[in-house]
Parts: structure tokens; C-alpha cells; sequence
């Protein structure tokens, strides 16, 4: 796939709304944990949205690759690099779970 989608938002999914509104101190310290622990290193803001990316891959959790490729795109990353993840992965967690997470981010990146 060539083309960009670094446009898109990072809007989250209406469910993940839903549960802000139920849960809005659980949320709130979710997000207090993922700032700490992006300035504890100096990993740029497209470093840390490939990381989260790969580490969602591996673990085979497919709303956290819609989640983590969402977010890598807001921050301008190329689907290009997005699914090069996906291939990095491969002598890791094998050729089925290469193609799953491949189409979760094409999943994602095919939304208006």
C-alpha cells in the first residue's frame, strides 16, 4: 500500500468514549501512565507510536494494533512503516500471526 494515511485522527472508538465516561478516574490514570512513560526516554513521538505498535503485534491483541496504528498515523507515520512492523515480526511470532496483525492495521487504515 502506498498511500498515506497520516491525516487520519486518532479519534478513539465510541466503546473506548463510553467507558471514559464510566470509568473517567481509571481513564485519567491510564493516561497519567502512558505520558510518564513516554518522557522516560528519549524515544521521539514516531519511535514510541512503532514501538507500542510492535509490542501490541506481538501480543496479539487486536484492538491495541487498531488502537496503536491509529495513533502512529495521527503522528504522521506512513502505512508503509506501519506494516513493515507487522513483517518485522514475523521470524518472531510466525507467518498466521504476521498476516492477523497486517490486517488489523489495514483494518484500521481502511476507516473514513
Amino acid at each position: 500500500m502506498t498511500e498515506s494515511r497520516g491525516a487520519r485522527s486518532a479519534e478513539p472508538p465510541e466503546f473506548f468514549k463510553r467507558v471514559s465516561e464510566e470509568f473517567p478516574d481509571v481513564i485519567e490514570a491510564h493516561g497519567r501512565l502512558g505520558a510518564a512513560v513516554r518522557a522516560a526516554g528519549p524515544l521521539t513521538s514516531r519511535e514510541v507510536a512503532l514501538v507500542k505498535l510492535a509490542i501490541a503485534t506481538g501480543a496479539r491483541m487486536e484492538g491495541a494494533v487498531h488502537a496503536h496504528a491509529r495513533t502512529a498515523r495521527a503522528e504522521g507515520v506512513e502505512e508503509r512503516a506501519l506494516e513493515q512492523v507487522a513483517v518485522l515480526a514475523s521470524p518472531t511470532i510466525g507467518f498466521p500471526n504476521t498476516m492477523a496483525a497486517l490486517t488489523w492495521i489495514r483494518d484500521e487504515g481502511s476507516e473514513e
